[in-house]
């Protein structure tokens, strides 16, 4: 028996009726976040880190239809969460479930919007299960149609139209893809091979990364396709995917692949994966796309006559370069987009100069006449503008191509090639399998120039015009119209 005073009695029944209003208020509406990416505001969520992505998808022979999926992430809280924010659209979430648990889903924007059972706790590790469909019509990225199946073409902010997760290069995490399709069909995804198991008519093929990776980089093929396998340098494992019946016409093209490699090694040091190949997809996508281990390439770009060979084989180094820069060394903002097209365009050049008498000067000459307008156009290098609304893919301007090549230019005849070359090396070695940032870069150009560069660079990468050339006084830059 509990004796109280009336004045006890009526301050407890307060309590308990204050308690009782703020149980019964409704929790704040859903809403989309993101982690402040200046030309992505939406893209990536905050209070965690994916440590790996488990995808299953079930394809049923038909492009035109939604995949069945089950995504699993596993992830660790950095915060409290009381809800976990996931970016996923252009799919059908069919259910939802926390540590094993049913939890709330809701959507706000582009953001799938978990509400589990109990807040998950800084420090914390979850797993994070959606059944969901995968849509590959409707264009914008992720799934790429192809004549016999699919691919997958995620950049910039396209992932997350194909699977749930944290669609942002700052948060990279391994990879595991469970793929069942009919029997006649070869898939192939990112990383090696771990099994493939037989299902009356369907096949079900398990790929696992052994490296971190970036959700934009994420590949799967579907298709009636050949994969060819043959050995690279150091004995790394090579494997292409094509169209089976271009198996013949297109060996000439993918016989270049190793020694492509043993002069990228050359520049910058070993090759930062499991393996690697090209995907020839048919498709006419207007891009050539580095997912990691598994470049993806246009069929037309080996087939039509008007592409000269050197042009066909400075693409191919072009998105090689890439698995160094872009994929092993991954932007830690999309703003650091000069540092993955910069080098991977720097090395195509580098590779015509050599191999097809394409002097890099006259190159970098041409794009310094270009450059101011480059810049007016679309930005400075590091600061580009925003992408034009709907059509993320313009981010992809001149600036951050050869336009970046010339910031590269200009540091190498600032500093010396020698102290160059060892930035490269050094820069792939001590960022290999994570993100890195402008900053990160120009500090170690000037360790390694054993000066302050920070004038050099606010010019070159932040100035709405172009700065004279090191070296080449007698260079212009055509007016700006």
């Amino acid at each position: 028996m509990l004796l109280t005073s009336p004045r006890l009695r009526a301050a407890l029944l307060a309590t308990a009726s204050a308690t009782l209003v703020a149980a019964t208020l409704p929790a704040p509406a859903p809403v989309a976040l993101g982690i402040g990416d200046p030309l992505f505001p939406h893209l990536g969520n905050p209070g965690y880190d994916v440590l790996a992505y488990d995808i299953a998808l079930t394809y049923k022979g038909d492009n035109s239809k939604p995949l069945d999926a089950v995504t699993k992430i596993d992830a660790r809280a950095t915060q409290r969460l009381e809800r976990v924010n996931l970016d996923f659209t252009h799919g059908k979430v069919r259910s939802v479930e926390v540590d094993g648990a049913r939890a709330d889903f809701a959507t706000a924007g582009e953001d799938l919007v978990v509400t589990p059972r109990e807040a998950v706790e800084a420090g914390s590790r979850v797993r994070v299960t959606v059944t969901h469909t995968s849509d590959p019509t409707g264009g914008k990225g992720g799934w790429v149609r192809t004549t016999d199946g699919l691919a997958m073409a995620n950049q910039a902010d396209a992932a997350h139209r194909v699977f749930p997760g944290n669609d942002h290069p700052a948060d990279k995490a391994a990879f595991t893809f469970r793929v069942t399709a009919p029997g006649k069909l070869t898939v192939v995804a990112n990383g090696l091979p771990v099994a493939k198991t037989r299902n009356g008519a369907t096949n079900t093929w398990t790929y696992r990364t052994r490296h971190p990776m970036a959700t934009e980089l994420a590949q799967v093929s579907i298709g009636e396709s050949a994969v060819v396998h043959r050995e690279g340098p150091h004995g790394l494992p090579l494997r292409d995917v094509v169209p089976a019946a271009d198996r013949a016409k297109l060996e000439p093209w993918l016989a270049k692949t190793p020694a492509q490699i043993e002069w990228m090694e050359r520049q910058v040091g070993r090759y930062p994966f499991e393996t690697y190949g090209i995907l020839v997809a048919g498709a006419e996508t207007g891009f050539e796309l580095e997912t990691q281990t598994l470049s993806l390439f246009e069929r037309s770009l080996f087939t039509r006559p008007e592409y000269p060979e050197w042009y066909v084989d400075s693409v191919m180094v072009h998105e090689l370069a890439h698995q160094w820069f872009g994929d092993s060394v991954s932007p830690r903002a999309w703003s650091d987009l000069w540092l993955n097209e910069g080098h991977a365009s720097w090395y195509e050049a580098m590779y015509a100069q050599e191999y097809a008498d394409k002097p890099l000067e006259e190159r970098m000459r041409e794009a310094y006449r270009l450059s101011d307008g480059w810049r007016a156009a679309g930005g400075p290098p590091a600061a580009p503008e925003p992408p034009a609304p709907g059509k993320q893919i313009s981010l992809f301007r001149p600036v951050v191509y050869d336009g970046s090549a010339l910031v590269l230019y200009a540091l190498r005849e600032e500093i010396g090639a020698g102290e160059f070359r060892r930035l490269e090396r050094e820069w792939v070695r001590d960022h290999r399998d994570g993100t890195a940032g402008t900053a990160d870069f120009t500090r170690l150009a000037s360790d390694i120039a054993g000066r302050d560069l920070s004038e050099f660079f606010e010019a070159w990468l932040y100035g709405r015009r172009t700065p004279p050339m090191p070296g080449h006084p007698d260079w212009k830059s055509a007016a700006v119209k």
